[in-house]
């Protein structure tokens, strides 16, 4: 089983775990930020990307797993869209961005399908990506349609 296991600790890293949480989905009562500690963390179900172009029997399976997105350092959260604690919203992650204020501070935006935003406040990029456990399959595709 090859579990994904990613850090970040700049911009260009991030951009790598983006590319990899692109299209997972999540809940508001699967997210934790736990200030103390600084740590904000999401679970998620995400598309196997790195999976996608390798065939199934019938050509027309995908995987999913699930994986712990976190992000250490976290000074505040910030969230438009994201009905906290609601078990029945689902959240499609498009992309993680980084976006530099003072360096090597800035804040880490966490935008999903539909408008829902989370903003990080953060004193500097420490992003990690890693799957929980074994895939399940998924005869769907996540698909974007073009402007």
């Amino acid at each position: 089983m090859d579990r994904l296991k990613l850090m970040a600790l700049d911009a260009e890293d991030l951009a790598v775990i983006s590319a990899q949480a692109q299209d997972a989905v999540t809940r508001p009562d699967a997210i934790d930020y736990r200030s103390r500690e600084k740590r904000f963390t999401l679970v998620i179900n995400r598309f196997a990307w790195d999976a996608a172009g390798k065939k199934s029997r019938d050509g027309n399976s995908y995987e999913r797993r699930q994986a712990v997105l976190s992000f250490a350092r976290v000074l505040k959260v910030r969230t438009s869209g994201v009905r906290q604690g609601d078990s029945d919203q689902v959240l499609s992650l498009l992309a993680v961005r980084f976006a530099e204020t003072d360096a090597p501070a800035g804040t880490i935006e966490l935008v999903f399908a539909d408008g829902p935003l989370i903003h990080l406040d953060v004193e500097c990029v420490e992003a990690q990506l890693e799957d929980l456990g074994g895939a399940w399959e998924t005869r769907f595709k996540p698909r974007h349609p073009v402007n």
